[in-house]
């Protein structure tokens, strides 16, 4: 999963398979090991209609309902946005690149702009 955070907006990018653990398990969590504490971001499967968000003990967390998380694993639907406080929230599938890039794309969702 990536994580994307520019002021108060976090982004949260999901591959193939961590869309399908979502479905399957609820949760899918990320993690930087800095020197002193991880940061760790996870998505988690709440009983809210709306995404929210919390910061507790250097964890970030996001709530989707069980309608938005279906709707990921077995729709073409990208994501979801949604507001939590001040914080503006993206949860989206991951995309291959179109252009070049060393990162290993192979769980990554095809994208739709590339002509095959």
């Amino acid at each position: 999963m990536k994580i994307r955070i520019k002021d108060n907006t976090v982004r949260l990018r999901l591959t193939m398979s961590e869309i399908d653990r979502l479905g399957t398990e609820g949760e899918v969590s990320g993690r930087t090991e800095f020197i002193q504490q991880p940061l760790v971001y996870s998505i988690v499967h709440t009983d809210t209609e709306a995404l929210i968000a919390s910061f507790v003990d250097h964890k970030i967390t996001i709530g989707l309902s069980a309608v938005m998380i279906k709707e990921l694993v077995q729709t073409d639907r990208i994501g979801f946005e949604g507001q939590s406080g001040k914080v503006k929230l993206l949860v989206e599938k991951d995309f291959a690149c179109i252009d070049n890039t060393v990162e290993d794309q192979s769980d990554n969702f095809p994208n739709p702009n590339l002509k095959c």
